[in-house]
């Protein structure tokens, strides 16, 4: 008798029904064979691996790639998000609480393997920080020391705990929102959604020719809201003429660069949403099914989402004679498993396909050569949610309501230094102060902006004094940083910028999947650096042998991760010299005040 139940099983069979290949199934294989089995072992691979037709020393090397399946072994594992959002929050308190109760440093477990401790990179939930994660359970948010302290009784404790989970965004009074249900509503079902409007755009699509849907998306200016900012309609067009083969769209919910929280807040409030601006774009790129790779660390949001799915296909939406398709489509959605690699299209498409999620050398690209081999467009879950909306109301409607080459709104999510931390559904080309001060509600009393990162830990840093700026694409270069993913991140004037320089580039070292020699080699230098500047032990040589090790860097890596690592540590040495100087010359850390990292 195996380790696995029989009910296991027949999970993992059914859900390898949903793909052309049986590996695309293996990362939801591998975490159900985990839960079942309270971990994986040789004995639980060696059960899964002739429904996959793996070797099993392949499958531990697939496992062995992904954070949530190396974890300690525990029945109740703390993961405790220590990035820079949560960190300005209070992280290392969370930490040190865990430590104190449990006896444990973090990344090991208790020796009668009751719990576990492990501090995490960032879980996609910045407005609501500190952020801890029991096992696979939904969140805890605005976690307290005082409210950990009660989860360590018994691991029962801490595994049925729960704190009501805030509404964390919102569309601002003035503002003709799309993206977000209105008054904190949740359009969780079909009925709900069709109530709104819903599923009419992809009637009014279905009377288009695919190029009439990809020149309208374009001339409408929208623009990827995964971070890059390519044009969507352009994009749409690469795909090459139809012929025998199947054609998909692999839709990239692994949102895990720190800062960023905005495609969460859309799974969990309006799927359907996100479903209809699927089914146009494979319209558009004639599709025959798409893939929605939602990190694994989005438990809820993933459940929520594939609901509204198995719900769709009840109703007739999905499935044969789908909804304005007059043939099959399909849509399916897989668990990631914890690696920041895997939002890179191409790493995502080699996780998708049941692989260690290592970007892929290019040419070809995804367009020629994406999901197992066939024709494939990426976009981010953000950016198929604005598709509706433009069908509907058209490529004007949606320019007015954005910046010159920018059109739309977009969400903007807001976390650190602020009374309101969020999500603000808001149009494209917004100034920076309105945003932190007029939605987000400002500093606490007394204190300044110091500096906010605009885009996600990848943009370089700006100052407080450059906050002036319109929130866009073509604004936000002039004063040398990007739009990214609208993840804005405020830090005030107690904040330690060679901490949070140190912090981020800790995020990088520890997300780089090791391909490249230069970023696996790159981000460790740094990290290595910024932690001997700010801990004392600094010399004025090490500011040069910083800025060289970024230029080393920068455009030498198959994907843009080592990019994002050169551009964030370049950045805070180049906008805050003075601190690194007085950090090495001072043999210590002068601010007192700071955030703990």
């Amino acid at each position: 008798m195996g380790l696995l139940a029989e009910t296991t099983l027949k999970k993992i069979r059914a859900e390898i029904a949903y793909y052309p290949h049986a590996r695309g199934a293996l990362l939801y294989a591998l975490h159900a064979a985990r839960e079942d089995a309270g971990g994986l072992s040789r004995e639980v691979y060696a059960e899964l691996a002739p429904l996959f037709g793996m070797p099993v020393r392949e499958m531990a090397e697939v496992a062995s790639f992904y954070s949530l399946f190396t974890q300690p072994r525990a029945r109740a594992v703390f993961q405790v998000c220590t990035n820079l959002s949560c960190c300005l929050r209070g992280a290392r308190d969370i930490v040190r609480t865990l430590e104190h109760r449990l006896g444990i440093k973090p990344g090991s477990a208790t020796p009668d393997g009751r719990f576990a401790l492990c501090e995490v990179e960032c879980l996609g939930s910045c407005s609501t920080a500190p952020v801890v994660q029991v096992n696979r359970n939904p969140y805890l948010e605005n976690v307290t020391p005082e409210f950990i302290a009660t989860l360590t009784e018994s691991p029962e404790r801490a595994l049925e705990a729960s704190r009501p989970a805030p509404v964390a965004s919102t569309i601002p009074d003035g503002v003709e929102g799309y993206l977000l249900p209105p008054n904190g509503q949740r359009w969780l079902t079909v009925e709900d959604y069709r109530r709104n409007g819903g599923y009419q755009a992809i009637l009014k699509a279905a009377t288009m020719a695919p190029k009439e849907i990809a020149d309208l998306v374009k001339t409408a200016g929208l623009r990827g809201r995964g971070g890059a900012g390519f044009v969507t309609g352009l994009k749409w067009t690469f795909m090459p003429p139809r012929d025998q083969r199947p054609r998909y769209l692999a839709v990239n919910g692994d949102e895990s660069e720190p800062g960023t929280f905005k495609d969460r807040e859309i799974m969990q409030r309006n799927p359907h949403l996100i479903l209809e601006g699927i089914m146009i774009a494979s319209l558009a790129i004639e599709a025959n099914a798409a893939f929605i790779y939602v990190r694994g660390e989005y438990v809820e949001p993933y459940r929520i989402v594939r609901r509204a799915i198995e719900e769709s296909y009840a109703a007739g939406i999905l499935g044969d004679n789908a909804l304005g398709f007059n043939r099959r489509f399909d849509i399916h959605i897989q668990p990631g498993a914890g690696a920041y690699i895997c939002g890179e299209e191409s790493g995502m498409l080699e996780s998708m396909e049941g692989k260690k999620g290592q970007p892929r050398k290019r040419p070809p690209f995804p367009a020629q050569f994406g999901l197992w081999g066939q024709p494939t467009t990426v976009d981010n879950i953000e950016t198929v949610s604005h598709v509706p909306a433009i069908i509907a109301r058209g490529a004007e409607w949606f320019q007015r309501g954005g910046a010159p080459n920018s059109g739309g709104h977009t969400l903007f999510g807001v976390s650190g230094h602020v009374k309101r931390p969020g999500v603000f559904e808001l149009p494209l080309g917004v100034n920076m102060r309105d945003v932190i001060y007029r939605y987000a509600g400002g500093l606490e009393d007394g204190r300044t902006i110091k500096a906010v990162i605009p885009g996600g830990v990848s943009m370089p840093v700006v100052r407080g004094d450059q906050i002036d700026v319109a929130m866009d694409h073509e604004s936000l270069k002039r004063v040398n940083t990007l739009l990214g993913t609208a993840g804005v991140i405020v830090l005030d004037d107690r904040s330690c910028m060679v901490r949070a320089a140190m912090v981020v580039a800790h995020f990088f070292k520890y997300e780089s999947c090791g391909q490249c020699t230069q970023c696996r080699e790159g981000t460790g230098w740094i990290y290595q650096m910024l932690a001997r500047i700010e801990g004392g032990k600094g010399h004025r040589e090490d500011l040069q042998a910083l800025a060289d090790c970024t230029r080393f860097m920068e455009a030498k890596c198959i994907c843009a991760l080592a990019d994002g690592a050169a551009w964030a540590a370049s950045a805070f040495l180049r906008q805050f010299r003075s601190e690194f100087e007085s950090h090495i010359d001072a043999g210590r850390c002068p601010f007192e005040e700071s955030f703990e990292a």
